[in-house]
């Protein structure tokens, strides 16, 4: 089975079900107690490359949409939560050829932050990108400087932890992954085939 054949779930076809992505903030904070993990602020959603003039109107779609979200938390009352960088979505490719728009928010934004991974995978839906998308996910630190992606599997509607190890080498912490799985599994739908927790190397934030 081919990586395609991984993240998209071609075996076993499941209706994308993006409300699933809302559950992440009371996750984190399960997360953050039982593990000593917190939010970076870093978020982003990886797709099979594309080009041509539509896609690029739904980036920019999509980064009018953010841009104007920042703006309006930067325009709180004063006492409410500061803006990340306020700047809109970017996008990069990572090694593997594999398109990610990145979106950073301050590390107490993960609400917001989810609205972002929500409306980036909306509007590349709403716009027929559907097919393409591929994951989301919202990195994770602990005061050792170990990383944690929480990864969202676009055609499951499922999540599972990657714990890259730190060093130029792509190893991935299981335990570390094992042990987020049985502390989220109330929090999360998780993916119970532990063959579909793909590593993704190179991710954004992690």
């Amino acid at each position: 089975m081919g990586l395609l054949d991984i993240l998209l779930g071609r075996t076993k076809p499941v209706a994308p079900d993006l409300d699933q992505l809302f559950a992440l903030p009371s996750a984190a904070i399960t997360l953050q107690a039982a593990a000593g993990f917190d939010p970076t602020g870093v978020g982003a959603v990886c797709f099979a490359t594309v080009e041509g003039a539509a896609f690029e109107q739904t980036h920019r779609e999509v980064t009018a949409l953010l841009d104007a979200d920042a703006d309006r938390w930067e325009s709180r009352p004063s006492g409410g939560a500061e803006s990340g960088a306020g700047s809109p979505v970017e996008m990069t490719q990572d090694g593997y050829g594999y398109s990610w728009l990145v979106s950073r928010r301050a590390p107490d934004q993960l609400p917001q932050l989810v609205n972002d991974l929500h409306a980036v995978n909306s509007s590349m839906e709403v716009n027929g990108f559907g097919p393409q998308l591929l994951c989301s996910l919202a990195a994770f630190e602990d005061g050792r400087g170990r990383r944690l992606g929480l990864v969202y599997l676009y055609k499951r509607g499922t999540f599972y932890p990657f714990a890259p190890l730190p060093g130029a080498a792509e190893r991935r912490d299981s335990a570390l992954e094992l042990q987020v799985k049985a502390t989220l599994a109330d929090d999360l739908r998780i993916e119970q085939d532990l063959s579909r927790w793909f590593p993704v190397w190179g991710a954004p934030g992690l």
